[in-house]
């Protein structure tokens, strides 16, 4: 069988083409990322609450004792309202159960109000922050022990400032890698600093702080008066129906009004009692973490008194319960805005926070970065260059690996990108025939190109008249090539 016999057999083994406008190339990702929707603040928190209503509502995690008190309130003014209002109201005045109501309302409100809100979260420090701040922290510690380098050193954990003559130290929390401002404190079941942290109350299931204190004192109080008037008018209730139908039968008659009696016995005076204690730390403008502490007590020393009274107990009151309301510091239910990528990490040592690629992704992209180079590197050089050329001894045969460029064409060699200045005539005549050998040279097509191995099907007639063609097709195409390089270096001469 002749050499152009084995076209049909080849023909079924040909090469397949490797696209090169592919979706996957080396520059672009083969996986695409789905757009997904932007999260809100809340969603990421890194304290320990929770939240409702797309972030509105904030809460602390253990509320089951806010659900007691909101069980206890409901139910007890609900047997008020059903089961003692009419007898009242037809007895003595329909004013009972409008005045009662509206306690109810605003003990509800003031409840949902203390509960649902921010009670003054301070923001945590950002990874850059708080790499900053430990950076000024061990420059600080640096100077003062006369050195300027060291081991790593923990951060002091005291500031102090002077608040109207009073000097107030700062304390700085290692969780949330802040000094805390005057009167905040790290609210262990919350985690979180609270400015202006008064204490953590579970029968409202929130912090109370600067932004909800008023409102749970409004609460507290409202509910003293709500508490003193349904145990009241409920006794009143009694003895006004055991007058016309004796004691027992008046009992008999409304069994709810012991129930809510025996109620409001019992809390009335925690609740009262809790009241008055808060009416005394606001006019002395103190909050339940100071007091404990005796932060301001004389005690600690004649000179030690409280920077933050204003001397007056009414202006005191103003001032907690009348002042503007501060703003939200944690913006629960804004945004997240995406961190710029860092390509690479920084020369000086310095740890980088806040980096979105992970490492594997980098290395990937370093990897397609020098994949890109090459290639532009092996389609920009000559073909005439001072390379070693391949011989026939190295030729491609069926079985041996060989190392090519990553763009070469089998059979084809690649074009020179350019070619030098030929100025002499010399070399321009001595070119004209080397153009009429290259019109006239015979370059391998793909179904003459012998395959490698394990590709053939079995029993194809591959000859030795055919291999020893393309060897001597090979050895043609080095001595035109070493023709080219020689009539270069004449030129230069």
């Amino acid at each position: 069988m002749t050499p152009g016999g084995g076209s049909g057999p080849m023909k079924d083994c040909e090469y397949s083409q490797i696209s090169t406008h592919s979706s996957s190339s080396p520059m672009e990702s083969p996986h695409k990322k789905k757009k997904s929707a932007p999260k809100r603040k809340w969603e990421v928190f890194p304290g320990r609450n929770k939240f409702f209503c797309n972030g509105r509502i904030m809460m602390a995690r253990q509320t089951g004792v806010f659900y007691l008190t909101l069980v206890l309130i409901l139910v007890t003014s609900g047997l008020f309202f059903a089961f003692d209002c009419p007898y009242l109201s037809e007895k003595i005045t329909p004013a009972i159960p409008a005045i009662g109501g509206i306690l109810f309302f605003f003990v509800m409100g003031t409840l949902l109000r203390t509960s649902f809100s921010d009670p003054g979260v301070l923001p945590r420090a950002t990874p850059d922050e708080a790499a900053d701040l430990e950076r000024q922290i061990g420059n600080t510690e640096d100077i003062a022990n006369g050195s300027s380098s060291g081991g790593y050193r923990p951060p002091p954990r005291t500031k102090e400032v002077i608040i109207n003559g009073q000097t107030v130290k700062l304390k700085y929390c290692f969780t949330c890698k802040i000094f805390r401002p005057p009167r905040a404190s790290h609210c262990s079941l919350c985690d979180n600093c609270v400015e202006r942290f008064d204490h953590h109350c579970p029968w409202v299931g929130n912090c109370v702080g600067k932004r909800n204190y008023r409102f749970f004192y409004m609460f507290i109080l409202s509910l003293s008066f709500l508490t003193v008037f349904i145990f009241a008018f409920v006794i009143t209730h009694v003895i006004l129906r055991s007058q016309q139908t004796g004691f027992l039968n008046a009992l008999k008659d409304s069994p709810a009004s012991v129930l809510e009696a025996v109620v409001c016995f019992f809390s009335v005076w925690s609740i009262v009692g809790l009241s008055g204690f808060h009416t005394y730390l606001i006019s002395s403008n103190q909050t339940t973490n100071e007091d404990i502490k005796g932060s301001w007590s004389n005690k600690r020393g004649k000179e030690n008194y409280n920077p933050y009274s204003y001397g007056n107990i009414f202006t005191n009151c103003c001032a907690a319960l009348c002042g503007p309301l501060s703003p939200s510091l944690i913006d629960r239910r804004g945004f997240i805005q995406p961190d710029t990528p860092q390509l690479a990490g920084p020369s000086n040592g310095i740890t980088m926070y806040g980096a979105t690629q992970s490492q594997s992704n980098m290395c990937d992209q370093d990897q397609c970065i020098q994949s890109t180079k090459f290639v532009l590197q092996a389609a920009a050089t000559p073909l005439l260059q001072s390379e070693p050329s391949i011989t026939s001894e190295e030729l491609p045969l069926p079985g041996k690996t060989t190392i090519g460029g990553p763009c070469a064409t089998l059979g084809q060699p690649t074009p020179p990108s350019s070619m030098p200045n030929l100025t002499s005539d010399t070399g321009l005549t001595d070119m004209i025939p080397l153009k009429e050998e290259h019109e006239g040279h015979q370059f391998l097509t793909p179904e003459e190109a012998p395959s490698p191995p394990g590709m053939l099907p079995s029993g194809s007639p591959i000859t030795h008249s055919h291999t020893m063609h393309v060897l001597s097709l090979a050895s043609q195409d080095s001595l035109h090539e070493d023709s080219v390089r020689g009539l270069v270096k004449l030129s230069s001469v």
